[in-house]
């Protein structure tokens, strides 16, 4: 149960209704009701993109693991990337290593919106999370189910993802923020959205402010709020081969300024070179090597692209000549390395297969 507030009366009488609200309706969270920038940061963070139910677990496990910002500040990159794995927006990852060692040549998180701004990776949302639910601080957080309720309730057509957009609802959030309870307001108006004024179907019929608000009364609930049409989707084709040789395989880590920054693959074959070398594998077959197509066409949905790959096995009895930046791997140890969720996908299918055909040898 949410802790009874002292609801004044000389806030916005919107703040005091969402407050009542929030009272009997608000959800308990274990990073909630604490004052550690640590915990509700790393919160935030596997939230963005993520549902409570399956970040929740991420969390836990986080912070089980790194119960400090020291401690995840001496972790190593690729033990973070592990961990985070499955939640896909790897640089996320990558910036909140990088942020943790931040804070420790700090000496602690800086306590100010503006401060936490130069955190690597921490943007308006994050920084205002930190400084309201950790120091206090009177800020607005404004995040999808903010944009959604407010869009609502005062009627704003405003595109939520234009610049303007952004500007006008921070603006409004703010001037809602009843200073006292600035840390209440905002939990209360994002789980208002989460839990009552939901994208599809919100219950329209047990919110509080039905009556005043401009969504239902001009009926246009389902059209508010409004949002510019997305980057077109590009689609682009992937190989990969996974060169199985003597209980070995080869893997590479994707560099930066790409997809899946930081993370484990492996042979990867792109563009031109893709057919040429594919069947020169099959030419290989000659020689002792067998190619063999586990699936095609696998897709994979990225946030400006569909990634259409084509998934090959093969097994060899020497160790071919890699390119650049590939190292041998024991096969047993594949899980240890953190992988995009399409090689996710790969390895599971080549345990599959060969658990029919091979008689369950596991990568």
């Amino acid at each position: 149960m949410i802790e009874k507030m002292d609801v004044s009366q000389d806030m916005h009488p919107y703040a005091s209704t969402l407050l009542r609200w929030f009272e009997s309706h608000g959800r308990e969270l274990p990073w909630r009701g604490v004052a550690d920038p640590y915990a509700i940061w790393i919160s935030e963070v596997i939230l963005q993109q993520t549902r409570v139910s399956q970040g929740w677990e991420y969390w836990e496990r986080f912070m089980h693991r790194w119960p400090t910002v020291e401690k995840l500040a001496e972790a190593k990159e690729d033990e973070v990337l592990r961990e985070w794995q499955g939640l896909g927006y790897y640089s996320r990852a990558c910036n909140l290593h990088h942020a943790a060692r931040q804070v420790v040549e700090m000496g602690g998180f800086p306590r100010t919106f503006e401060g936490l701004r130069q955190l690597k990776g921490v943007g308006d949302y994050t920084a205002a999370a930190i400084a309201s639910f950790a120091f206090g601080q009177p800020v607005a957080v404004v995040d999808g189910n903010v944009y959604r309720v407010l869009a609502r309730l005062f009627g704003v057509k405003t595109p939520i993802n234009s610049t303007k957009g952004k500007r006008e609802f921070t603006f409004l959030a703010q001037q809602l923020l009843p200073g006292k309870r600035a840390a209440d307001f905002n939990q209360a108006l994002m789980d208002f959205g989460a839990m009552m004024c939901t994208p599809k179907a919100p219950d329209c019929g047990a919110c509080p402010f039905r009556e005043t608000c401009r969504a239902w009364n001009d009926d246009k609930v389902e059209i508010l709020p409004v949002k510019l049409r997305k980057v077109k989707v590009k689609e682009r084709r992937l190989n990969y081969v996974y060169v199985a040789c003597k209980g070995e395989t080869a893997m590479h880590r994707r560099e930066e300024h790409d997809i899946w920054q930081g993370l484990w693959e492996p042979w990867l074959l792109e563009g031109d070179e893709a057919s040429a070398t594919l069947a020169a594998c099959r030419e290989n077959e000659k020689m002792g090597g067998r190619l063999t197509l586990l699936a095609k066409e696998v897709k994979h949905i990225l946030t400006h692209r569909v990634i259409k790959a084509d998934l090959y096995y093969y097994e060899v009895e020497e160790k071919p000549e890699m390119p650049e930046g590939y190292r041998w791997i024991p096969e047993k140890q594949v899980d240890r390395y953190a992988v995009p969720r399409l090689v996710e996908i790969f390895l599971q299918k080549i345990g599959e297969w060969r658990n029919t055909v091979q008689g369950g040898h596991h990568p």
